[in-house]
């Protein structure tokens, strides 16, 4: 358990909410069922890879390069902005990875399923994963819900200025 949530009740004391009360267990049975199906469909029934063929391992590692590096700076770009912040007074993140999504941990572990069905695209795993996105964006709603009790304006002029899950090219300003 990380330093920010060793206390879950500290925002709902204050009547701001946290990390979503079970999105750790969610996103660990997303994965868990996702790598179950990508894995049985990939390698043992192949029951709906049928466009794996289509894709040669270039072409795929063509695709799966840029994906590792996003991924890899969104973790360590997004970590760092949070271990700095648990030692600082809180405040909205605009560091690092910060400064071009709003939630670039769960974008990074989007990324790393989006990697695993380019190298065989197993139709069910996309359903799964499709799945996955709604889970992952109802506690990113959730979070934000909280964090803009929390900060207030400040919140909302981050939200109009950096996206979700992409990067914002032209940014609202605020009034």
């Amino acid at each position: 358990m990380s330093k920010k949530s060793k206390d879950p009740g500290r925002f709902a004391r204050s009547g701001v909410q946290g990390e979503h009360p079970y999105g750790d267990m969610g996103q660990f049975i997303c994965l868990l069922v996702f790598l179950v199906v990508w894995i049985l469909d990939s390698f043992v029934f192949h029951f709906s890879i049928v466009f794996s063929s289509s894709l040669s391992f270039l072409v795929q590692g063509l695709i799966a390069l840029p994906i590792i590096v996003v991924s890899v700076y969104l973790v360590l770009s997004g970590h760092r902005a949070i271990s700095d912040e648990v030692q600082a007074a809180p405040r909205v993140l605009r560091d690092g990875a910060f400064a071009y999504v709003r939630h670039p941990l769960y974008l990074a572990g989007l990324l790393f399923y989006i990697l695993l069905l380019v190298f065989n695209l197993s139709l069910l795993s996309l359903a799964v994963f499709a799945g996955i996105i709604i889970f992952y964006n109802f506690i990113a709603a959730y979070e934000e819900k909280g964090m803009e009790q929390r900060f207030g304006r400040e919140y909302a002029d981050y939200k109009a200025a950096v996206g979700r899950w992409l990067p914002k090219l032209f940014a609202r300003k605020s009034q």
